[in-house]
C-alpha cells in the first residue's frame, strides 16, 4: 500500500468513524491526485470535512466538491399539470 493509499485509507476511517459520521462522502484517488465529493446535511458539517481532508491530506493536489444538502422548506407551491 501507497503512501498515499494509506493516508486516504485513513481519512476514510476518520470520516466514517469521527463525530460527523458521513458516510455519504467519498474519497477518490486520480493519479497524484484526490477528489472528495458528496452531499452533507449543514455549511458546517462541509466546513469540517473540508478540515479533515486538509489535515489528512496535507500537501497533496485535493479537489472537494462538497455539496450542501438542501434541508428549508420551498418558497413556492409546486405546480402539478
Amino acid at each position: 500500500m501507497s503512501n498515499l493509499d494509506y493516508r486516504v485509507a485513513h481519512l476514510r476511517e476518520r470520516l466514517a468513524g469521527g463525530p460527523l459520521a458521513e458516510l455519504g462522502v467519498q474519497v477518490t484517488v486520480h493519479g497524484d491526485s484526490v477528489l472528495v465529493t458528496g452531499t452533507v446535511p449543514s455549511a458546517h458539517c462541509r466546513d469540517e470535512v473540508a478540515r479533515m481532508v486538509d489535515e489528512a491530506l496535507e500537501g497533496l493536489t485535493v479537489r472537494c466538491d462538497l455539496v450542501v444538502a438542501q434541508a428549508s422548506s420551498p418558497d413556492q407551491a409546486e405546480e402539478l399539470a
